[in-house]
């Protein structure tokens, strides 16, 4: 019997790579200087900024095409623990406006990254189901 956890993987990795480029790409336009203040306010060099590109360029990019998806997915969990340890830990045991929780945004990056990372890439990704980039 068929079923469609594959295709279920392709949405799961596409909806989570997408959405994480676009805060990729706006740091590629508009940089990184603020991160590199939120490192420097918290003691750690500022240069570390640039990792944000790693996390938010070229893993999602690995989740899209399903080229190393797993690793992908550990470096977007990896890059949301960094974010709200920096930018939003004083809203984690708070609500948002409309009643959900202040950080629900990125816990869902967080989950669906952990998702992916325990799922592998599936099927139809340029990995394959088995292979060695899966």
């Amino acid at each position: 019997m068929q079923t469609n956890d594959d295709l279920g993987k392709l949405v799961l990795r596409a909806t989570l790579a997408i959405l994480i480029l676009f805060h990729g790409v706006s740091k590629l336009i508009t940089g990184v200087d603020p991160i590199m203040g939120m490192l420097a306010k918290a003691g750690l060099p500022s240069g570390l900024a640039f990792l944000v590109y790693v996390g938010e360029v070229i893993a999602p990019l690995m989740i899209l095409f399903g080229i190393w998806a797993r690793l992908g997915a550990v470096i977007v969990a990896i890059n949301m623990i960094v974010a709200v340890a920096l930018a939003h830990g004083a809203q984690f045991f708070t609500m948002g406006k409309t009643g959900g929780w202040a950080l629900e945004l990125q816990g869902f990056y967080f989950f669906s990254a952990l998702a992916v990372a325990l799922l592998g890439a599936g099927r139809y990704s340029m990995g394959g189901i088995s292979g060695r980039w899966n």
